[in-house]
């Protein structure tokens, strides 16, 4: 059968391909340390499982749910976004429950993409932005971070592009691959930008929890629900990234838009994913704190790794990775094809997320200490 013609512009997910050849490894006996994907190892809440297992007896459990979420688990979305983020939501208008984040990044595009329009995607960036768009017949128009600027959108420089066919930006922060957070003045900032040209603010916000003192959402801002959506996950926070459960929180217009697309293409989420995710939600600090203080040993121990590699990491970076700049002359490719056949280390090369991150790497805290001491140790062999 011929493919679509859409397929001939995105190729398969770095991570897909790169991961069959990972395996291929393990299975000729090399004992490869993991230190490529953000898929966290640590279990979900306790509660949050014991809510699962008695989801699954609740009447009804196994019929179809409703399109939009059960009122309990949108109830507890508005609870979290006001207790944490400071941020008012309507339960039955405001928000919806998504299967993972990146279900939502096709859906907001499907919803309000036309063929020709041009999505402003952030580079280094996650590269599901660019694939999408192009899916949907979009063209990915880059807007350049560098770690000069903190990694954060220079406002200058997007005023001077030709912004009269943009529909959507994509931002992220904290920011994925670099760990860079914005402050209430850039979520200010780009509330305003939209504005001023008509174009619809996508914050993806799995991170904020993370290694992060001050969770924000660019829905704080005055007046950003007119122009701005945010996406939210359990995956990274709760552990819960097998789960396929997130969430969309914006306008009642805005998500009635996504939700012509979203009710076509499937029938509500398993009820007791969404019991569970309900009792994640009604969690407090004392979870997050409990996890950042794994998260912070193992990142002294990934920042000693760097250093016997001789990179250099980025300052105070938020979330589950450390972005550190490779040893000059090296590409990352080539360094992370090195530690991956020299050293049976994978980690993820800057240049998958955008050519301003190439001469970086990316490593993930998901993996237990003592494999990141093996990798330490091989290094200093």
């Amino acid at each position: 059968m011929i493919p679509a013609n859409r397929l001939e512009h995105v190729k398969e997910y770095y991570f897909s391909s790169k991961l069959r050849e990972v395996r291929t490894l393990q299975a000729a006996g090399k004992p490869i340390i993991n230190l490529g994907i953000g898929s966290p190892d640590l279990p979900p809440p306790p509660q949050v499982t014991a809510a699962l297992n008695e989801g699954l007896t609740h009447n009804g459990a196994h019929q179809y749910q409703p399109y939009k979420g059960t009122a309990e688990f949108r109830n507890a979305i508005t609870g979290f976004y006001q207790k944490y983020y400071q941020v008012s939501l309507n339960p039955e208008t405001e928000t919806v429950p998504l299967m993972g984040s990146k279900e939502g990044i096709l859906h907001i595009s499907m919803a309000f993409l036309n063929e020709g329009d041009e999505v402003l995607i952030p580079n280094p960036g996650y590269p599901t932005y660019t694939s999408v768009s192009k899916l949907v017949g979009a063209n990915a128009i880059y807007y350049d971070l560098n770690e000069e600027g903190s990694w954060l959108p220079n406002f200058t420089a997007l005023e001077q592009k030709d912004l009269s066919k943009v529909k959507i930006m994509w931002v992220n922060y904290p920011h994925m691959p670099t760990g860079a957070s914005a402050t209430d003045e850039v979520f200010e900032k780009l509330v305003a930008f939209g504005k001023k040209h008509q174009i619809l603010i996508v914050n993806d916000n799995p991170y904020s929890f993370i290694l992060n003192e001050h969770p924000k959402s660019i829905l704080k801002a005055e007046g950003a629900k007119e122009v701005a959506l945010e996406l939210n996950s359990l995956s990274k926070s709760f552990n819960m990234a097998g789960w396929r459960v997130g969430m969309l929180c914006g306008s009642e217009e805005n998500i009635n838009t996504v939700l012509k697309v979203k009710t076509n293409m499937d029938s509500g989420m398993f009820y007791p994913v969404q019991a569970g995710a309900t009792e994640a939600l009604k969690l407090d600090k004392n979870w997050f704190d409990s996890q950042n203080k794994i998260y912070q040993s193992r990142r002294a121990k990934i920042l000693e790794l760097a250093s016997a590699l001789n990179c250099t990491p980025g300052k105070e970076q938020a979330g589950m990775f450390i972005w550190c700049k490779v040893p000059e002359g090296k590409t990352s490719e080539e360094f992370v094809d090195n530690l991956l056949y020299e050293h049976s280390i994978f980690t993820a090369p800057g240049f998958i997320f955008g050519d301003m991150g190439e001469g970086y790497i990316r490593f993930s805290l998901c993996t237990a200490e003592e494999n990141i001491d093996e990798a330490i140790k091989r290094i200093k062999a």
